[in-house]
């Protein structure tokens, strides 16, 4: 992305008035000693001493006077690439400055405002642009916490040939620099309970359910005369075949519980960070399976697409899905919820299909409600955590509460696996292809 402004030329009283107020230590310094020699010359009555004095003083005020009248005519242009990183990932910003006016200008120093959390501000130092010319510099940013960084605006810093005034305009554009969550490749597992359809994850089902509800259409050579819908045949006065299986593609709800009270602990390798680093691994993994996939968090909230049920869709805009959860991800935090309700309630009565949950601590009843979100027909897959093992306090009753946590999702129907730290997600995914198969579920591949 680029974008191009011109620095304010700083004109009129404002502007000199901040000129006087860009004073260096050096410039007050000469301008002090200045005033001080005028005032001894005209005690000691020595006029060599008022000429220097005079001298010392009117230097910084010249200088801040041409460096107010002096209008640089510059052009920024700032190309960030990419715009969306993985976390610990970098990032290339490349700055282009343009001097779009004949003349020269002078020492030119660039620095472009950046969150702490990037890296230093990036300072450059220019020598003279000729009239026209272009000149271009970068940096990297990078950052290990997911989340939406401001780039800009660039700020320009004048100096005087003596040093004595230092001016800074700023440009008024920027750029965001979105860091995803971290993702890691996951392995094809068959899923216990998904729908059973074609070998590539995708499920079959009838267009329409009942018989007065069949579209028909014309009969083609071929079809087969069982197929035959004699009730439209006899309207239309044409044979008319029942519509064939239409494949559909298989659906898929990625659950992230995103509660405070659920999880300990904060920073890049806490439980939440965790969560939400599995939520969009998960998604990445089933669009590219191609699954039609929504994400979904406690407080009810879906992201997805423009599909029935907020689901993605296929072909390009898949792609667009992904990059809206992503940047979704990259944001989102702590709710104040108490409960998995409203996730329950935007769950009940919708759309069948896969559904992966990621919990952090539930209470009996928590975990009584999550129980009822699992799906009639598909899988359901739980990743549930122990935020006191992830806060370093080590095994203890919380491992015991998990164990019964499990043990009460799996009576219901869900496989459910412990997301222990340092185990990487890939294998808690295989664990869970591995995982025998829940009451009334049948497998597909994920």
């Amino acid at each position: 992305m680029a974008n191009g402004t011109r620095p304010s030329d700083g004109s009129g009283r404002d502007g000199l008035r901040a000129a006087l107020s860009g004073l260096t230590t050096r410039g007050r310094s000469f301008l002090a000693a200045g005033v001080a020699a005028g005032v001894c010359a005209y005690v000691l009555g020595q006029p060599d001493l008022l000429r220097v004095g005079l001298l010392l003083a009117v230097l910084p005020l010249l200088c801040a006077v041409a460096l107010h009248r002096t209008k640089h005519r510059v052009a920024s242009t700032r190309l960030l690439s990419p715009g969306r990183v993985p976390a610990g990932a970098e990032a290339r910003v490349q700055l282009r400055m343009n001097n779009v006016s004949r003349l020269p200008t002078g020492l030119l120093m660039l620095q472009d405002r950046v969150p702490y959390v990037l890296g230093p501000r990036p300072r450059f130092v220019l020598d003279r642009v000729e009239g026209g010319g272009r000149r271009e510099v970068s940096y990297r940013v990078r950052s290990d916490l997911r989340g939406r960084y401001p780039l800009g605006p660039l700020q320009l810093r004048l100096t005087d040939p003596f040093g004595l005034v230092e001016l800074t305009r700023s440009f008024t554009a920027y750029d965001t620099l979105t860091v995803i969550p971290r993702t890691e490749p996951l392995p094809a597992v068959r899923l216990t309970g998904e729908a059973s359809g074609y070998g590539d994850g995708r499920q079959r089902s009838l267009a329409l359910a009942g018989d007065d509800d069949v579209i028909p259409r014309g009969y083609r050579h071929g079809d087969d005369l069982r197929r035959v819908h004699w009730r439209s045949t006899a309207r239309y006065g044409e044979l008319m075949v029942r519509r064939e299986e239409q494949p559909q593609r298989a659906r898929a709800t990625v659950l992230l519980d995103t509660r405070r009270i659920a999880y300990q602990g904060a920073g890049p390798d806490s439980a939440f960070e965790w969560a939400v680093s599995g939520a969009a691994s998960a998604l990445l993994h089933l669009l590219e399976r191609g699954f039609s996939v929504r994400l979904l968090t406690d407080t009810g909230d879906a992201v997805g697409g423009e599909g029935a049920g907020g689901f993605s869709a296929g072909g390009q805009e898949s792609a667009a899905a992904a990059g809206m959860m992503m940047d979704m991800l990259a944001v989102v935090g702590h709710s104040d919820g108490a409960g998995l309700s409203r996730a329950h309630d935007a769950l009940r009565g919708g759309e069948e299909g896969l559904l992966l949950a990621f919990l952090g601590d539930l209470d009996d009843a928590q975990v009584e409600l999550a129980a009822k979100l699992r799906p009639r027909t598909g899988a359901a897959v739980a990743f549930v955590l122990d935020s006191a093992a992830w806060a370093g306090e080590g095994p203890g009753r919380s491992a015991d509460a998990v164990e019964g946590r499990l043990r009460r999702l799996r009576e219901t129907g869900w496989t459910a696996v412990a997301a222990l730290p340092g185990v990487p997600f890939a294998d808690l995914w295989r664990q869970a292809g591995n995982a025998p198969a829940g009451r009334g579920t049948s497998g597909g591949w994920a």
